[in-house]
């Protein structure tokens, strides 16, 4: 489906926004596993975490939906029911990649596939490490989906550092280590998000190694109650638009600020951005606020290596802001961004190509230069939910509009998206 986007005046208004998604596929996981009733609010709407659900539908998860919140009747400790037919997880790679922590420790086999961009995404940077803990996991010759999870042996504790930052792969070491009577120590350098010890209730230690984070059979989740706060992931396109279109004041309700993932705020502020944070509050650990974003002349700013996993999700919208502040745009130290739904540092390249500026592509990021086209552009967004919401915030500041291909990707993280605009963009 292509999208057609006009140039807007400004924007004006309130949002509240869905679930964040990180938050809302921990809470179905951790729900599914605890035994008895749990209550999730607000839980995030997209593909995604419905592919999650629908996993843990065919592990025998019961699902009550309702306008205001999901109960979900979990099984308890390594009581799933083996799955009939495979598990389809969609384009998520987090589904995939938690579930397999998950499922290394049930006493039956299973198999997870994905649709054809998940089956292209890497996979051995987990499999490797649930492998020393004795899981019994095979993927493609290429490491990639399906990947088939039989019945292992008694897993093991570790004490791993992590290879590569990445909270998906952190991630599905905790939830095996969940099923150990004696803990294990997942340890790791770069700081990424830290959801899963937050709502788990985790010990972490600060050590010169790097961030140790405990985990064994005596924080398996129980029953629990949860409102998702709104996703800043999602809520970082609202704000570059409300930044860049002139005359423009949003307010947008009740956004989740863990600290691994306020990183977008914090190099907005560093650019000039107007962005204040108001009514803060704690929901299950995590801190959540209210923002409000004005209009604001920005310029382009260094961004250091340590702040790129904290924003690696937000680059595309961050480089849309980027074309509008003074000076050149440049990231480095990027290169995961070439393993997400699509290559993104190809996709964005090709796009602000297209909008005639001056692209500079590397291995691990690109800079950007110049001015925008005055002519209509179709962008391409490869199939990629970021992408395609990325361009289409471009398109309404472009002077004559813009459309975007295959604009359904969409609903992988927000498929409300377009209503969503038409409530805010005057």
């Amino acid at each position: 489906m292509i999208y057609s986007f006009e140039k807007i005046n400004y924007v004006k208004g309130e949002l509240e926004l869905p679930g964040d998604k990180s938050l809302s596929h921990r809470s179905v996981m951790f729900a599914a596993m605890a035994k008895g009733e749990s209550i999730i609010r607000n839980c995030s709407n997209s593909e995604d975490v419905h592919s999650t659900m629908e996993c843990f539908s065919k592990l025998g998860v019961e699902f009550e939906k309702t306008e205001k919140y999901i109960k979900v009747k979990g099984k308890g400790y390594k009581n799933f029911n083996a799955p009939m037919i495979e598990l389809y997880a969609g384009n998520s790679g987090t589904t995939t990649r938690l579930i397999s922590g998950i499922l290394c420790a049930q006493n039956f086999s299973s198999i997870i596939t994905g649709d054809e961009s998940l089956s292209k995404r890497p996979m051995m940077r987990v499999v490797e490490p649930l492998r020393l803990m004795g899981a019994n996991i095979e993927t493609t010759a290429g490491g990639t989906l399906p990947m088939k999870i039989k019945v292992a042996g008694k897993l093991v504790p570790v004490n791993y550092k992590l290879q590569v930052a990445s909270a998906q792969v952190k991630s599905a070491l905790l939830l095996a280590a969940l099923h150990l009577e004696e803990e294990s120590v997942i340890i790791e350098t770069v700081p990424t998000r830290n959801h899963t010890e937050k709502l788990l209730g985790l010990r972490t230690e600060e050590t010169t190694e790097g961030t140790k984070i405990y985990s064994s059979k005596k924080n398996y989740p129980e029953p629990f109650e949860i409102t998702v706060p709104s996703d800043i992931s999602t809520a970082a396109f609202f704000i570059v638009l409300a930044l860049l279109a002139k005359n423009s004041e949003l307010i947008i309700k009740n956004v989740s600020l863990n600290e691994t993932r306020t990183g977008i705020i914090e190099v907005l502020k560093k650019m000039g951005a107007e962005i204040s944070i108001e009514k803060e509050f704690l929901e299950k650990g995590e801190k959540v606020g209210d923002l409000l974003i004005r209009s604001s002349a920005i310029r382009n700013v260094e961004i250091p290596e340590s702040v790129i996993p904290n924003i690696i999700d937000e680059i595309p919208i961050l480089a849309v802001a980027g074309i509008f502040a003074e000076g050149n745009f440049r990231i480095n130290n990027a290169k995961e961004l070439r393993v997400k739904e699509s290559d993104r540092i190809k996709s964005l390249c090709h796009n602000f190509k297209l909008a005639g500026l001056n692209v500079d592509e590397f291995e691990d990021g690109f800079e950007i230069s110049g001015s925008l086209t005055e002519k209509q552009v179709t962008f391409e967004s490869f199939g990629d939910h970021r992408i395609a919401m990325a361009f289409s915030v471009l398109s309404m500041l472009m002077k004559n509009g813009g459309t975007v291909n295959q604009f359904e990707s969409v609903g992988v993280s927000n498929p409300s998206l377009v209503e969503q605009l038409k409530k805010i963009c005057k």
